[in-house]
């Protein structure tokens, strides 16, 4: 039986890896893994799969036939999420934007470094309901992260969360926070049948802040050959909508 997932990249199992993997076991999702510093294979690529997932994986590791042919699964129906990090969109060396599934995505990349490091509050906000985003307490919890690449989502896509980010000052005892801009971090949208979302933050320490530990109770998750992960249960709620949506999983 074939694993409805492909995911690519966050280094290893023993690394930041361990966090979507444990998540997708947590899910009962059953998923095959190549890592950062391996280039994809045909093998791995022509078994039939519900969903695509590219996170911290360069493009050049992933052959442009082989690209072509994720493009066309996704293209018959299968889905395709990017997750952020410093080799995902453009970044440091992930160089999507020239890239053949990087087109297909529903945010346009820039051609130079997108990644943006956050020392000051930046959180996540609301832009519009959906699947991906229902039941979750954008408004009465909104969860912070540490990071993220700047992408502009595509004219026909649809804008779901953005990162707001306050600059801070202190003065005697008190506080002052002053909303400094927002960009789009989560975009959904379609390639011929299948869904595409672009999540512009990370999964996994240390871009993704403490969106890791968003909620009022904790999950442990771990997967085969992957380091065990405690996180917060909607940080977990939040990824299995995601994964769900884009890949429509069950």
């Amino acid at each position: 039986m074939n694993k409805q997932i492909l995911y690519f990249g966050d280094s290893s199992l023993n690394g930041a890896a361990a966090y979507l993997a444990g998540l997708m076991v947590h899910s009962g999702w059953a998923f095959d893994y190549m890592p950062s510093d391996q280039r994809a294979t045909r093998a791995l690529i022509e078994p039939l799969r519900s969903l695509f997932i590219i996170s911290d994986y360069s493009a050049r590791m992933l052959a442009d036939d082989l690209q072509w042919q994720i493009a066309a699964a996704v293209q018959r129906g299968a889905g395709l999420l990017m997750i952020g990090g410093w080799e995902s969109f453009h970044g440091s060396g992930g160089n999507w934007d020239k890239a053949a599934l990087g087109k297909i995505l529903p945010v346009e990349i820039a051609a130079q470094d997108d990644r943006i490091n956050c020392d000051q509050p930046a959180l996540v906000v609301l832009k519009a309901e959906h699947p991906i985003t229902a039941g979750l307490p954008w408004n009465d919890r909104p969860p912070t992260i540490g990071g993220f690449n700047a992408v502009t989502a595509k004219p026909q896509a649809q804008v779901l969360l953005e990162v707001e980010r306050y600059a801070v000052r202190r003065s005697g005892n008190a506080t002052a926070f002053e909303a400094r801009d927002r960009q789009a971090l989560l975009v959904a949208g379609m390639h011929g049948a299948g869904r595409v979302a672009a999540l512009a933050t990370d999964a996994a320490p240390h871009w993704v802040g403490g969106l890791v530990d968003w909620g009022h109770a904790r999950v442990t998750a771990k997967a085969p050959d992957a380091d065990e992960v405690e996180v917060g249960n909607l940080y977990t709620q939040f990824f299995r909508q995601l994964l769900g949506w884009t890949g429509k999983l069950q």
